[in-house]
């Protein structure tokens, strides 16, 4: 086998093993970390959440004795300043650690170049870009949220084959399956927050939790766009036995600190400045990120989709077909709004796979951005 098949094999181990906290790490990366000493794996390791051992200190101490001269394969570059945890730089100076192969520059301005800088002050070889375009991804939200200061958003919808996400009559369960939706489930499990609009929680009355059998689930927080305070206090989700708390963002103007909404146990009123009369999305998600959210779940619905669509605040898209068609010509679409004018305005965007979840068929997709004047852009 070929050293550049060895350092791909050993490096596809370390995203797997980084990919294993999902949803567990934010504000932090996902990081998985590999030690191999004379082509053999000796110490292996993850970052399992915030304030824990980052992943080189997991696998280093695996390792052991074994890491002197060894080579070390890991998601992201090593940090190199103090933190809520020790700079991982200087661990594995100590630990003897003869190269370092990395797939990524960490863009987080208190490390990005840093710590390759400090690795080769000590005559350790570092090799970057490695499988890097598989790390950029594993990190989307993080690099939003770094970059941009807010959390990465991801638009979920389900729609039948004929581009509807309910029945004119407003009845929507289910449009898709049984396995898809579990995926849902497993999905919320990997975020930080799912965000709706008021509009869904009147209709449906969610609950907004994971409803999965593992034992390490979890619920994400349920946060509410409810610009006047519509959210009835016996809401479902108000009480749905969940740890995670609910957060209704709403107009400064609507804040009323009598509401009963402020008397239920884990319900926060988040008060935001209007724009065009409506929450002002770029001020909630900056807002959003000061509070550590790093990843965010929008499920809808069609209003608020258009919003976040028009703000340019969509980052990601899951989008499940199901194959069934329901008709009626106001049967609600994913995206409502007044929508565009013209087909060479439309939003664009880039599809980055497809797969099939028992029947239904998911699509992957990006908003695209700067191509015209249908393109999702932060102006």
């Amino acid at each position: 086998m070929k050293q550049e098949g060895i350092e791909l094999q050993y490096m596809d181990r370390a995203l797997e093993l980084a990919a294993t906290a999902r949803g567990r790490t934010s504000p932090n990366p996902l990081v998985g970390a590999v030690v191999v000493q004379g082509g053999k794996v000796v110490g292996e390791g993850f970052h399992p959440q915030a304030g824990q051992a980052h992943a080189e200190v997991f696998a280093l101490e695996q390792a052991g004795d074994r890491a002197r001269g060894a080579d070390l394969y890991v998601t992201l570059e090593p940090c190199c300043h103090h933190g809520l945890t020790p700079p991982c730089t200087e661990r594995i100076v100590a630990a003897g650690i003869k190269r370092v192969i990395a797939a990524m520059t960490d863009p987080n301005p208190l490390v990005s170049g840093q710590g390759f800088a400090r690795l080769r002050e000590a005559n350790i070889e570092v090799i970057v870009g490695v499988r890097e375009q598989e790390a950029r991804y594993l990190n989307e939200a993080f690099i939003t949220y770094i970059t941009k200061r807010r959390p990465f958003v991801t638009a979920k919808w389900a729609m039948t084959l004929d581009g509807k996400i309910a029945c004119a009559s407003g009845d929507s369960r289910w449009v898709s399956g049984a396995r898809a939706r579990r995926w849902v489930h497993e999905l919320r499990d990997q975020v930080d927050a799912i965000m709706v609009g008021i509009g869904t929680v009147l209709a449906d009355d969610p609950f907004l939790t994971t409803r999965l059998t593992k034992p390490d689930k979890k619920d994400p927080i349920r946060i509410i766009l409810d610009s006047h305070l519509r959210t009835p206090p016996t809401a479902k989700l108000l009480h749905s036995g969940s740890k995670a708390p609910t957060w209704i963002a709403c107009l400064e103007s609507a804040v009323d600190r009598s509401s009963p909404l402020q008397q239920i146990p884990g319900v926060e009123l988040l008060p935001v400045p209007a724009k065009d009369g409506r929450i002002d999305l770029q001020v909630l998600l900056t807002r959003l990120a000061e509070r550590k959210l790093t990843h965010i779940l929008l499920e809808g619905g069609s209003t608020v989709n258009h919003a976040a669509l028009q703000a340019g605040l969509i980052d990601k898209i899951y989008c499940l077909i199901a194959p069934k068609l329901v008709g009626g010509a106001s049967a609600p679409t994913p995206v409502g709004g007044r929508g565009r004018s013209l087909m060479n305005t439309a939003w664009l965007a880039r599809i980055h796979g497809t797969r099939f979840i028992g029947e239904d068929l998911l699509i992957e997709a990006y908003p695209k951005s700067g191509e015209g004047e249908g393109t999702c852009s932060l102006d």
